[in-house]
Parts: C-alpha cells; sequence; structure tokens
C-alpha cells in the first residue's frame, strides 16, 4: 500500500499547474507595477506642462 501511495503521481501536475499560475502571476504583478510607474511619471510630466 505504501508503494502505491509513492509511485502515485496524479498530484504532482497539479503541483505544477500551481507552480506555472504563481510564477504567471508575479510577472504580471511586477509588469503591472512598471506600468504603473511609469504611467505617474507621463501624468506628472503632462500636468507640469500644463501648468506652467
Amino acid at each position: 500500500m505504501l508503494r502505491q501511495i509513492f509511485r502515485d503521481e496524479s498530484g504532482a501536475t497539479a503541483i505544477e499547474y500551481g507552480l506555472i499560475a504563481a510564477l504567471i502571476s508575479i510577472a504580471a504583478i511586477l509588469a503591472f507595477q512598471a506600468l504603473g510607474l511609469n504611467l505617474g511619471n507621463t501624468f506628472n510630466t503632462v500636468s507640469e506642462a500644463m501648468a506652467g
């Protein structure tokens, strides 16, 4: 019975999909943070140009 439990790899696929989803989430968060900083700088430049 223990041998059968250790040979069972059905949970490995779920773990792999979970790791892939986590890596994609981290990449998306980093991309959105970089986009947000660039967008904030753009708005600041435009508002300074309009102000004076």
